[in-house]
């Protein structure tokens, strides 16, 4: 690690040494704008403030390499800086996150190196001085749980360390309390100190959620026979001390190999995350495209009124319950908003519940190929009590005793017999949530499977009888019982006879006659099958358990064609086989019986372990088989027609609604005839970067088209338009033809006029009122309070996004209560933005009184408003999302933010969507003053819930709220101690 400098990126997170250029001061609103001119500026400030994605592709070192100036005073103690709620257990993890290293929860000292906090998820990064107490080759040794490094430098600058010894580098190695020598790379190489000066340090250290947590370095002379002892206070001292400066000033925060602002793009670059959203989309800088020209797009379609059926202007709204009538729109083309690098955690987009996945997986959609064997050999599957004999019917046809022992050698042949339980001869139909799938799992025959369908569900008409299934069996004797709920969906039996297990010594018996209608073929192997426990009338058929165990549904497991053959015991006294899934394996161990003798002969047989009996074991006994010859048949299926546009609260992982191609292709296509119609076919289609529609059956499709042009062949465009496809409605009938796929468009057929109520057939036309500005004023509202990291990299991510876009039309407005750990006004007056507010508030933490006065600060009443949070990273293009999704008196926009979880950053998008929540909130200051603004006497002293009332009075108004997921919109995971009016118990002393 200390030899790659030239792989490792500058992120040279310090603030400049000169602020920038600045215009004249608004004193009535603290504001300032930007010159135009300073664009040079701008970019240097940010190239030195803020680590960019342009860093990763220009590496370069900004190391320290002088030290700062050193004091007596400081020996005694070493600077230790804990970055917290941070997940992982190696140093790399460390290094990934957003803050490292400049930026710690908290600054504090150590008196020794030996550290040990009693928490979790937290890294650690000490750093100082050692002095050694004599010349000569020192061995230093680091002990940790989880991973640590420890480096040093040849001299006292930061910039020569290199690293000297660490445990573990994947986060899964750790050593106990003063294991020195438990790995190799524990130890390091004998290194020459002299007295006469000092070494600069660094130890870092990374805790999961797991283990006692712990890091020492120890030290010897280099002499085999010495141990190695902690480095305490007599040998350190301080870097720096940093007690009396504020936690955004890190000038004096030392860069080096091991800890530098670069690292965090370093350790992204060295993995290849899975997320589909991180591959480039054409979306994400088409504001870059120029606009096309505003009066090459006017009159373009007849215009039409706006009034969706959805809107619930004036409609009583329960408290929260605003969130019932938010929709969601459909996108073209696939934006890989589905968050399917999570789906091994979360599978809520499939219909089906995570039990039944659980169960059965996917097997349902795969229709297993029929396979040539012996007819004999398939499994039969009765669904209709006809299909049987009643007992006095089976005891005149003189069917086998009740009671075998041994089987005659002359007996060829054998009636089947009922499936356990032990007074039941019946099995009830499976039902509920999987019982509408049995038709997937039968392996009869084709008649079966046809009957299985036709058989009636549950919920069918009031007292019809509910279905059975009926199996044969083998011993007829027996008295029927209750029927109980069955452990298997569904029961297949095989015909094939077995061989009998002597249970007990008493002599066969057998009834002259016939045996049964089915023949075994003369001469063909019969096979031994393992047994396995079921639930009865008496309990689960094994002597040996009978008085263990208690029968039930949740004690077995569950039939699946996917199976092996296993043996069932109708009672102590009969054995039937049937077909049950490999999955039993591991819910049946341990329910055998205690009796030793049998657990050992099980063992010299290699018998499954839930096998019952105590008589000997054929030597036939066989392992389960399996079919990699299977094959199956399978049609496309897609999911995202299952969907619907109702806002799914519970689904966090699935993506923006995806929307059919020949629809788009359709309204595309209709809309680029009239273009041209208007401006002489100067317009060429390059392609269709984006388009959202939102669905209103009873009225009316809304699409917003964005689309790439080429005008007359040479100059590339943007179109980005509104256009509603109103539905035909009669006379006679007021109510709409739904059409949930969308109108078929008839573009020769002759636009009716503005304002008639009667059409023929759908029309494309342009909505009123239902128009985007490209250049209006927006409006970031922002409530702090002693978040000091969090407020640089907010401050820092807002100059980033103007040097990014070069668009000045954004203004930051800042609501600090009394931050104490920052001068939140000096960082906004140094950074590189185009307009900055200031507004200082006292007392405690209060969002909704922030979010209010920071919107009172505007005067404009036609500019947007976003209500946004500190701990977001915003994507290039969040300026002209906010735009195109509000319009003045018609629209509100609430993107769908992705919340990462802990360890996780934008690079590795690890987490949620967040579907819930509406803190996230654009808005025209007229609409937001029009709907009352912010809650603030409900909300004074608390948050939480504050959004969700605002979203019940904007919705009562009669807005629309575009909800949307946002492309590279995440909120970052951060500790939630010390945050706002949180106050900490003192920490124990031992």
């Amino acid at each position: 690690d200390g030899e790659r400098p030239a792989e490792v990126t500058d992120g040279g997170r310090r603030p400049p040494a000169a602020p920038a250029r600045h215009g004249k001061a608004e004193e009535s609103s603290e504001s300032r704008e930007e010159e135009q001119g300073d664009g040079q500026d701008s970019e240097d400030w940010f190239s030195r403030g803020r680590r960019s994605d342009r860093a990763a592709k220009h590496p370069k070192l900004n190391l320290t390499k002088q030290a700062l100036p050193w004091n007596d005073r400081f020996k005694g103690k070493a600077n230790l800086h804990v970055f917290e709620d941070w997940c992982g257990g190696a140093v790399r993890h460390l290094r990934k996150n957003l803050h490292f290293p400049l930026f710690p929860h908290a600054r504090t000292t150590v008196k020794k190196l030996a550290v040990a906090p009693k928490w979790k998820n937290y890294g650690l990064r000490i750093f100082g001085y050692i002095h050694p107490f004599k010349d000569g080759d020192f061995q230093f040794s680091v002990a940790s749980d989880d991973n640590s490094e420890f480096w040093l430098s040849s001299d006292e600058s930061p910039s020569n360390s290199r690293l000297a010894a660490f445990v573990g580098k994947l986060g899964t190695e750790w050593t106990a309390p003063g294991e020195f020598t438990k790995f190799s790379s524990q130890v390091s190489k004998p290194l020459h100190l002299m007295s006469s000066r000092r070494y600069y340090f660094e130890l870092l250290h990374k805790q999961d959620d797991r283990g006692s947590d712990h890091v020492e370095v120890g030290w010897r002379v280099f002499l085999p026979s010495l141990k190695f002892e902690v480095i305490d206070s007599s040998y350190i001292s301080l870097y720096t001390d940093e007690s009396s400066l504020k936690m955004n000033h890190v000038e004096h925060i030392p860069q080096s190999l091991a800890s530098h602002s670069g690292s965090y793009l370093w350790e992204a670059q060295r993995d290849e995350h899975g997320a589909d959203m991180l591959k480039a989309d054409p979306r994400d800088t088409f504001f870059l495209t120029p606009a096309i020209e505003a009066s090459r797009v006017q009159n373009v379609l007849v215009p039409c009124a706006y009034s969706p059926t959805y809107v619930v202007k004036d409609f009583p709204i329960a408290r929260y319950q605003g969130l019932q009538f938010v929709y969601l729109s459909f996108v073209y083309p696939n934006d890989f908003t589905r968050l399917t690098h999570m789906e091994t955690q979360n599978k809520c987009f499939y219909r089906e519940s995570p039990l039944y996945l659980e169960k059965f997986g996917f097997y349902k959609y795969m229709k297993m190929d029929e396979e040539e064997e012996d007819p004999r050999q398939r499994a039969f599957l009765f669904l209709d009590a006809d299909s049987f004999l009643d007992e006095e019917e089976e005891e005149e046809e003189g069917i086998d005793s009740p009671e075998p022992t041994e089987p005659a050698p002359a007996t060829k042949e054998r009636s089947l017999g009922l499936l356990p339980g032990a007074n039941s001869k019946e099995i009830p139909r499976a039902t509920g949530d999987y019982g509408d799938d049995l038709d997937y799992y039968s392996f009869g025959t084709q008649q079966d499977r046809a009957r299985a369908r036709a058989t009636p569900r549950r919920g069918g008409k009031a007292g019809a009888a509910q279905e059975k299934v009926y199996v044969t069996r083998l011993q007829p004797g027996k008295r029927r019982g209750p029927a109980r709920e069955p452990a298997f969906p569904s029961i297949f039996l095989y015909p094939s006879p077995p061989r009998r297990v002597p249970l007990r010594s008493r002599s066969p018996q057998r009834h002259p006659g016939p045996s049964s209608k089915l023949r075994r073929l003369p001469g063909r192997r019969r096979r031994a099958l393992p047994s396995l426990l079921l639930p009865g009338a008496n309990g689960l058929f094994s002597r040996e358990t009978r008085e263990e165990a208690t029968a039930g549904p949740g004690r077995t497991a569950t039939a699946d064609y996917n199976s092996s053959e296993a043996a069932l015991l109708g009672g102590t006294r009969v054995t039937s086989f049937l077909k049950t899934s490999e999955t039993t394996a591991s819910r049946q161990e341990g329910r055998e019986g205690p009796g030793k003798g049998q657990e050992e002969e099980e063992e010299e047989e290699e018998v499954s372990d839930y096998s019952y009996e105590t008589a000997e074991l054929p030597q036939s006994w066989l392992e389960d088989s399996i079919n990699w010859q299977r094959t199956f048949s399978v049609s496309s299926v897609d999911f995202e027609l299952l969907r619907s546009d109702w806002n799914d609260l519970r689904c966090n992982v699935s993506g923006n609604l995806q929307l059919g191609e020949g629809e788009v292709v359709d309204v595309v296509a209709q809309y680029l005839e009239k273009l041209n119609e208007k401006n002489g076919g100067i317009y060429t289609l390059l392609r269709i970067i984006n388009v959202e529609k939102r669905r209103d059956t009873a009225r009316g499709n809304r699409y917003l088209l964005e689309l790439e042009l080429a005008e007359r062949g040479q100059r590339t465009v943007r179109l980005s338009e509104y256009v509603y496809v109103l539905l035909h409605q009669g006379k006679q009938d007021d109510s709409a033809e739904a059409n949930p796929e969308g109108p078929a468009l008839a573009a020769t057929e002759p636009q009716p006029s503005a304002w008639s109520v009667l059409y023929g057939k759908p029309v494309l036309c342009q909505p009123l009122h239902l128009s985007w500005k490209q250049d209006v004023m927006v409006h970031f509202v922002v409530p702090v309070k002693n978040q000091a990291r969090w407020v640089q990299q907010f401050i820092w991510d807002m100059a980033g996004l103007y040097w990014a876009t070069k668009d000045a039309n954004f203004n930051v407005i800042l609501v600090d209560f009394d931050s104490e750990d920052m001068d939140v006004e000096k960082a906004l007056q140094e950074a590189p933005l185009p307009r900055y507010q200031y507004l200082r508030r006292t007392g405690n933490f209060e969002r909704s009184s922030g979010l209010q006065a920071g919107v009172d600060a505007v005067e404009d009443g036609h500019s947007i408003v976003f209500l946004c949070d500190l701990h977001i990273h915003f994507p290039p293009n969040i300026l002209d999302s906010i735009r195109k999704h509000c319009v003045e008196g018609k629209l509100a926009y609430a993107p769908i933010v992705m919340r990462l979880s802990c360890g996780s950053s934008p690079r590795e998008p690890n987490g949620y969507w967040e579907v819930n929540g509406f803190g996230l909130f654009g808005i025209y200051k007229s609409d937001f003053d029009r709907v009352g603004g912010m809650n603030t006497e409900e909300f004074r002293d608390r948050w939480g819930g504050e959004d969700w009332e605002l979203l019940d009075r904007v919705l009562q108004s009669g807005l629309e709220v575009e909800r949307l997921r946002l492309r590279n919109f995440y909120h970052y995971y951060h500790s939630k101690r010390g945050m706002w009016n949180a106050r900490s118990k003192k920490a124990p002393k031992d």
